[in-house]
């Protein structure tokens, strides 16, 4: 890794963090920038077989950071994990480019400690797309894709696909917004709509129901006037 691409790592933290005043700062005080230098080596340990010694290295990157990365795992450029505190990202995880997570989140299988025999070898994690946002707490589990440009917010459990530039929440999580456009960064998944399609879909039933109810009214009145002529 040369230093031009360190410095860009660096810089895409203080883009993306206001409490980030300078590289210095980010070099001596942000974990997360320390893990994927743990991370780093510990790939390139990893791609040549020396798989103990990568391990070892993550171990020690996890009780110096609190974060925890297999070293199998495949990480975009620009990935920042703010906070980071209690992150989890195992062995088959795939993240793309210019990603960002919060303090919580985990990238895990859905049946880790069932059948480990048959796991092993197979594409059990989740793969994320460029430019995702994943808020503090969210649990991203199974291999299922997160679409790029796509928001996921905090404390959800995800376990289906998600489509590029949708904003899903909640257990389990469900689409709350979609957008045509990449959007700008938002802190902790946060999106510009703040409507809720389910809400949608209610409030025109609601208004069709009103619409039907002044019908009937309309029609049992006119048959009320067509009785009293009688």
């Amino acid at each position: 890794m040369s230093i031009k691409n360190i410095f860009k790592e660096i810089d895409s933290i203080i883009e993306r963090d206001p409490a980030a005043g300078s590289r210095l700062g980010v070099i001596f005080l942000y974990p997360s920038f320390h893990a994927m230098i743990f991370y780093k080596i510990g790939n390139v340990l990893w791609r040549y077989n020396l798989k103990f010694l990568a391990r070892l290295i993550m171990h020690f990157a996890r009780i110096f950071t609190g974060i925890e990365i297999h070293p199998a795992a495949k990480i975009g450029s620009k990935f920042f994990m703010d906070h980071g505190q209690g992150i989890v990202i195992g062995e088959t995880a795939e993240i793309g480019e210019n990603v960002t997570i919060y303090q919580g989140v985990t990238l895990g299988g859905i049946m880790p400690s069932i059948e480990s025999d048959s796991q092993r070898n197979q594409k059990r994690h989740p793969s994320i797309g460029n430019n995702v946002i994943i808020g503090s707490g969210a649990q991203i589990l199974g291999a299922i894709n997160i679409g790029e440009n796509s928001r996921v917010g905090a404390n959800s459990v995800v376990s289906k696909d998600v489509s590029p530039n949708v904003t899903v929440a909640g257990i389990p999580a469900r689409e709350f917004a979609r957008s045509v456009k990449k959007e700008t960064f938002k802190p902790y998944a946060i999106s510009d709509s703040d409507a809720d399609p389910r809400e949608k879909v209610l409030n025109t039933l609601l208004k069709k129901i009103e619409s039907l109810e002044k019908k009937i009214k309309k029609i049992e009145s006119v048959n009320k006037n067509i009785n009293l002529k009688k």
